[in-house]
């Protein structure tokens, strides 16, 4: 297969993903609100040609660009939406909306999609099949991926292979990762309410503690991962609110616990579900309260199948180099999980720390920021690998 040198092309467009991206970065928006976004990707894919959709599942968009002859459908997709922190770089394209910041690389997936359509814009004649450019919004958290799906993303046409990928912090720039299976865990949250009796704090034995019993499931639920679960299993519970009491001397009423889950298979999740309601409801009890316990599911694990991640390999290795390409996991969640549940496929890292502190930071962090050349190198991965489904 006599394929274009992408790495080339997706270099000729740095200035383009620069700009794109740095635009984004200063005009963030959370989930659900990209309309500003979702306008500039609307507006740039209409100009390139491509069959657009907006207002999919709210704010996303969706795109087809149809090859020479018919072939298969490929899904490529880059989330859009932004985070509620308050950015704390000093560069000239900070966020000028208080509050909010692209503090996940969702602007450099948004560039790195526009760049990628532009590139098959120009090979459009020997496309065999069919590229439709997916938008979604508020992947963080918010159930844009559900939202997308039941508004039709997936469908006219059904895409027979999807491709995502994530600049990634702890990944140096040059290098990429991907693995077969779970890529990154599924992720739910869950609340814990303890009632209890409250009273003065001069007079605990009148009063049923529920700050004690809480603190006690806490300490408790901990023993789970370390005792319940298969050792060579992941998982991981955490607890990230305590809520409890107004003041220094009174007992509450009740006392709020918060956490998540995050695992790769669906009876791990389930196990540990059922542990961490056994385990607070019998502490309680044994502190005179009583527990109650909701869970809410985020995200399904992101299983990357056999055969398109081969092909991401491959591709990765012909633009990397075979020594930049490493096997990943991490518990990590991300809302592609659902389509990959629906459509087989691949999810993939890109490097894009380059040893400077400032390209260091954690995803989520105020201080995020990434090496924008990592955007060339993911462009140029996902071109190779689905010009490998519609080029010939």
């Amino acid at each position: 297969m006599n394929l274009p040198d992408f790495k080339q092309e997706a270099t000729s467009l740095y200035d383009d993903l620069v700009r794109v991206r740095r635009d984004l970065h200063r005009h963030p928006e959370l989930g659900f609100q990209e309309t500003r976004t979702a306008a500039l990707v609307a507006e740039t894919l209409t100009g390139l040609g491509l069959e657009v959709q907006t207002g999919v599942g709210q704010t996303g968009v969706v795109a087809l660009l149809e090859g020479a002859r018919p072939g298969p459908t490929l899904l490529l997709r880059f989330d859009m939406d932004a985070l509620p922190i308050r950015e704390e770089n000093t560069h000239d394209y900070i966020s000028t909306n208080p509050g909010v910041m692209h503090a996940c690389g969702h602007d450099g997936h948004v560039a790195m999609g526009l760049g990628l359509a532009q590139i098959f814009t120009r090979h459009q004649d020997r496309m065999a099949g069919a590229l439709k450019f997916l938008f979604p919004p508020a992947e963080d958290g918010l159930g844009g991926a559900l939202a997308v799906m039941a508004g039709g993303a997936l469908e006219s046409p059904r895409p027979d292979v999807a491709l995502a990928m994530h600049l990634w912090s702890p990944v140096h720039l040059g290098q990429l990762r991907v693995v077969e299976g779970p890529a990154m865990a599924s992720s739910s949250v869950f609340t814990i309410t303890i009632e209890g009796h409250g009273g003065h704090g001069a007079a605990p034995h009148l009063a049923k503690d529920p700050i004690l019993a809480a603190a006690q499931i806490v300490v408790a639920l901990q023993s789970i991962v370390s005792r319940n679960t298969n050792p060579q299993d992941s998982v991981v519970v955490s607890i990230g609110e305590f809520s409890a009491g107004t003041t220094f001397n009174v007992i509450p009423e009740r006392a709020v616990l918060k956490g998540t889950v995050r695992s790769y298979d669906k009876a791990s999740h389930r196990m540990v579900y059922r542990r961490i309601l056994e385990m607070a409801t019998n502490m309680a009890t044994a502190f005179g309260c009583k527990a109650s316990m909701e869970t809410v599911a985020i995200v399904a694990a992101v299983n990357n199948a056999p055969e398109p991640t081969a092909v991401v390999r491959a591709a990765a290795e012909r633009v990397l180099g075979a020594e930049n390409i490493v096997e990943h996991r991490t518990m990590a969640a991300e809302d592609m999980g659902f389509i990959l549940e629906e459509i087989p496929g691949c999810y993939f890292f890109v490097g894009c720390s380059n040893g400077d502190p400032a390209t260091q930071y954690p995803h989520h962090h105020p201080r995020f920021d990434f090496d924008e050349r990592a955007m060339v190198n993911g462009v140029a991965v996902m071109a190779e690998a689905a010009a490998r489904y519609v080029m010939n």
